[in-house]
């Protein structure tokens, strides 16, 4: 069986005009209410209608936000505002942005792609799952029978060989466009030639897919294929490649230079009170401090060894770099590989976060004092927290080797821009 298929894709109604703007969202753990209402007044059509219903939390409850998504589903599908393209394909998916003051670019191909248990080696995660938000988003999938939007997966192909397929089968003029509000512009485009369709499904046939961003998406489509595969066989059903055995993703070259990796910065709240002075007394038994200016974060870019930028509200900054004589296998005695020891979000996990802060994954209770923010600047001011941690982004060196030493990094270890939007395609499971 091929790793990856043409699909059927729903798409919004493009007789007016490819333009979906008004009608896209970004990924459904990053928006907040005042967001949301944003996107809804753009049109009533915007995906976040489904993807963030209003209604109850209870699956159960006859106002259940499930049962809401189902109805308005169902509604836009008779109706007309979402059809179903004429004939399987492939989508080849352009982001173009400007950063740093020079124009880039990454291609994305749309597939279906089949689900395989993590353990077998195929789709590879990197970092830890939430068990609320899988219910969350398995309840939706259960209401929809849709993949509303794709995992975000990486595959390696450092001789172009897919990207090249990819690149012959751009045309013109896109099947569909839209403006994210970060001012990225996505532009879709079908591929139904068979012999590029088949050039492809050979490239990819036994490459291995790291999961970029959409680990809950992933757990949760793994978990509906078990219940679907239950309830065929119970009423006596053999499917025959069904849809559900497969999950809507985007799938990125991780050999391209233009793949673009961030950092996600952490602000950290103490228990009780937060006393600057011990904090930092007890920093320095393992790393080497020296002060940097509010603000700058270029000092990271000489590390050659795990560390960060500590900033505090007053905004007073400094470097955090490893001592050289610390041991990772003493200071961190899990039974993980030094691939993973040696990440700098990691280190400040286990060496400062859980024991000078008391905060830690194992403990969700003390997830609610660890916050995330994206933007350097924004950081250093310490937003709603005693202190801030500036990092460096992860290398895809590091993501591959902790991946394939079947291990996860810490929540939001890896932050790739920009993000895919929401809306330009969805994936029948029915």
């Amino acid at each position: 069986m091929p790793l990856v298929r043409p699909f059927q894709a729903i798409a919004y109604d493009l007789s007016a005009g490819p333009d979906v703007t008004p009608l896209i969202a970004p990924p459904y753990d990053v928006v907040d209410e005042e967001m949301r209402a944003r996107l809804l007044a753009r049109s009533e059509h915007n995906i976040v209608a489904v993807d963030l219903p209003e209604g109850s939390p209870d699956p159960a409850a006859p106002d259940s936000r499930y049962r809401r998504a189902a109805e308005i589903w169902r509604a836009w599908l008779e109706t007309g505002v979402l059809r179903r393209d004429a004939s399987p394909a492939f989508y080849v998916l352009e982001q173009s942005w400007e950063q740093d003051g020079r124009p880039k670019a990454r291609l994305a191909l749309f597939a279906a792609v089949r689900l395989h248990a993590f353990d077998e080696g195929v789709i590879v995660p990197h970092e830890r799952t939430l068990p609320k938000a899988i219910a969350d988003r398995l309840a939706l999938t259960r209401a929809c029978s849709a993949n509303l939007s794709p995992v975000f997966g990486l595959y390696s192909d450092p001789a172009g060989e897919a990207d090249a397929v990819i690149r012959a089968s751009v045309g013109a003029a896109p099947m569909l466009e839209a403006a994210s509000d970060d001012g990225t512009h996505a532009r879709v485009w079908p591929i139904r030639d068979h012999r590029a369709v088949a050039a492809l499904q050979q490239v990819l046939a036994h490459k291995q897919v790291f999961i970029a961003d959409g680990h809950h998406r992933y757990t949760v489509a793994l978990a509906y294929r078990d219940e679907r595969r239950a309830a065929d066989a119970a009423a006596g059903i053999a499917a025959q490649d069904p849809a559900y055995d497969y999950v809507l993703m985007a799938l990125v070259n991780m050999d391209d230079p233009e793949l673009t990796v961030m950092a996600t910065h952490r602000i950290a709240r103490a228990a009780g009170g937060f006393d600057a002075s011990i904090f930092l007394e007890s920093l320095v038994r393992q790393f080497e401090v020296s002060p940097v200016e509010r603000g700058d974060a270029r000092p990271l870019e000489s590390l050659d060894r795990p560390g960060f930028i500590v900033a505090l509200p007053s905004g007073e900054a400094w470097l955090a770099a490893l001592k050289r004589d610390v041991d990772l296998d003493e200071a961190i005695p899990l039974p993980v590989s030094m691939h993973w020891k040696s990440l700098d979000v990691a280190v400040l996990q286990e060496l400062v976060l859980r024991p000078l802060l008391g905060i830690h994954p194992d403990e969700p209770q003390t997830l609610d004092r660890l916050s995330f923010v994206k933007d350097t600047a924004a950081a250093f001011d310490v937003p709603g927290g005693d202190v801030a941690f500036i990092l460096r982004p992860t290398r895809m060196d590091q993501l591959k080797a902790v991946a394939l030493a079947g291990e996860t990094m810490p929540q939001k270890s890896t932050y790739f821009h920009p993000k895919l939007p929401t809306g330009l395609l969805f994936y029948d499971l029915s």
